[in-house]
């Protein structure tokens, strides 16, 4: 199921974390309930996924400059040498970190995918296309999602399904499932945002949506990303409360 949390007072998790099946990243120096909200759900369980703490061009944003899936994680060439080694030390052996050359050095806005498939801005360079191709080990398609072309921004992708702006077309939703090969559905988050990205992040057995998520929302969340069955009690309870409180 779909974790509700906020950054200090933000619902915009997903401009501040980066999750995928292999790791999880946050910022440094944030709200210990942030982070215990990530690391109760990810580690010390099975598979664990590792909740690390960084900075990237000493910055909070990470989910907002930096792209990556359970192969690597790509960062804008802001990211410091000391921040570059942090992040390499920390993550499992497996995953490759790469700094990229990119004018538009907001990755995590500009890319979005799975462990397969990957939207990138029209206008991103060739090079960097290259990159992601090879250090994500994805297929890369040049889209946007309802005429943004902020893919990272307005759309999740996991490997069992993808949300998407709100505005998207039925045809658009078609294609994307096509390329993708996982349903995709539209909606919002953090009661009618079409933030998609920035409001929550996903991989393949939970997901975590801004605090602002209302039960509706969550409920789609869970379809489209085949969370249910997935939850442990406190999730249940969780979710219990939250559709109580949105019929009361």
């Amino acid at each position: 199921m779909a974790i509700r949390t906020q950054f200090e007072n933000s619902s915009d998790v997903g401009v501040f974390s980066i999750l995928t099946n292999s790791y999880c990243v946050v910022p440094i120096g944030g709200s210990e309930n942030f982070y215990s909200t990530f690391e109760a759900e990810l580690v010390d369980t099975e598979p664990e996924v590792p909740v690390i703490h960084a900075s990237i061009a000493g910055c909070r944003v990470l989910g907002s400059l930096a792209v990556g899936n359970s192969r690597g994680l790509l960062v804008p060439s802001t990211t410091t040498d000391q921040e570059l080694q942090h992040l390499r030390n920390s993550l499992p052996d497996k995953v490759v970190v790469q700094r990229v050359e990119e004018r538009l050095s907001a990755l995590g806005n500009c890319v979005a995918c799975n462990d397969y498939v990957a939207l990138v801005h029209p206008e991103m360079d060739r090079e960097t296309e290259e990159i992601i191709h090879d250090v994500l080990g994805v297929d890369i398609f040049r889209e946007t999602v309802a005429g943004s072309a902020l893919v990272g921004t307005y759309a999740t992708f996991s490997n069992n399904g993808g949300l998407v702006h709100p505005h998207v077309t039925v045809e658009e939703m078609d294609q994307l499932a096509s390329l993708f090969q996982v349903p995709i559905t539209a909606g919002t988050v953090n009661r009618g945002s079409d933030m998609i990205g920035a409001g929550v992040v996903v991989n393949d057995w939970i997901a975590f949506a801004g605090i602002d998520t209302t039960a509706p929302e969550i409920s789609v969340i869970d379809d489209i990303f085949k969370l249910q069955g997935t939850a442990p009690s406190s999730m249940i309870e969780e979710m219990r409360g939250a559709l109580i409180d949105s019929l009361a």
